[in-house]
């Protein structure tokens, strides 16, 4: 596809300081529209979820913003500079990202202590990298603050599915991102992995030295406290985005899973049950 065929708004106001950007941004498969005119904007002290059911389009989102993916029509900005019209490998650096695409490729075989500090040669699999002691403190450091800091030596291979979750945001941390993308980040875990994660990521999410975020997740209750805005997705379409409190209510998240939801808050965590 050629650039003057991408279709924006042309009136449209361009953030240049917003660290994501989406103009009319649609995402089109053969006759599958996975996203379908898409705008929204994460600023650099924001806290993002992006909620919806399976096949909403948040992976496919995710993906155009980690400048992997670009758009069928449309324009889709990340810290400023239009995909497409910008060297991709100038971009990714900056930008962390666990997801479970990423996750399947990492050898098994792999110190888990390599696999967080070799993200910053943007590699999977150490090879003859030579990292210093300043990079080994700071996996290890990471290791420790999303709690597995005890399993550096161990092979990634052994680890459990909830282990390897915490081990994917280490890396994802290691090079210092201006944007971190959490796809999924506690499926597979079990109550007592998946609480103490949304623990360490409201610490995070309150951090004001961290960097900007989006958590896609298909629960409210996997939501940490320090969220601070809400897109909801329904094949590929935006049913609400804006600050959580306004979004996150019965009747847009009854629209978005397509059944009667009551929703409440409790001591900063959300619920939602069937009605």
């Amino acid at each position: 596809m050629r650039l003057d065929e991408w279709v924006a708004d042309p009136n449209a106001e361009i953030n240049p300081d917003a660290v994501v950007q989406f103009v009319g941004v649609s995402v089109r498969r053969g006759a599958k529209t996975l996203l379908d005119g898409i705008d929204w904007t994460v600023e650099v002290d924001e806290r993002w979820a992006v909620l919806g059911p399976n096949g909403a389009g948040k992976t496919t989102l995710l993906q155009i913003a980690a400048a992997t993916m670009h758009p069928t029509s449309g324009a889709a900005y990340v810290f400023g500079e239009r995909l497409g019209r910008v060297d991709l490998f100038e971009l990714r650096p900056r930008i962390g990202m666990s997801s479970s695409a990423l996750a399947q490729r990492i050898p098994g075989s792999e110190r888990v202590v390599d696999v967080v500090v070799s993200a910053g040669y943007a590699v999977l699999g150490r090879w003859r990298e030579a990292y210093g002691r300043l990079d080994l403190r700071r996996a290890a450091a990471l290791l420790e603050r999303f709690g597995v800091g005890d399993l550096g030596d161990r092979l990634y291979g052994t680890l459990s599915e909830g282990e390897r979750k915490r081990v994917q945001i280490a890396r994802a941390l290691m090079t210092d991102p201006e944007l971190l993308l959490l796809d999924e980040p506690a499926a597979g875990m079990d109550l007592g992995g998946r609480e103490d994660l949304i623990r360490r990521l409201t610490d995070f999410a309150m951090d004001p030295d961290a960097p900007a975020s989006v958590l896609v997740t298909h629960h409210v209750e996997e939501l940490p406290p320090g969220i601070t805005h809400v897109l909801l997705l329904r094949d590929g379409a935006a049913v609400a985005q804006g600050l959580a409190g306004a979004v996150l209510t019965p009747e847009n998240l009854s629209a978005t899973f397509g059944l009667p939801l009551h929703v409440e808050r409790r001591a900063g965590r959300w619920y939602a049950r069937a009605i």
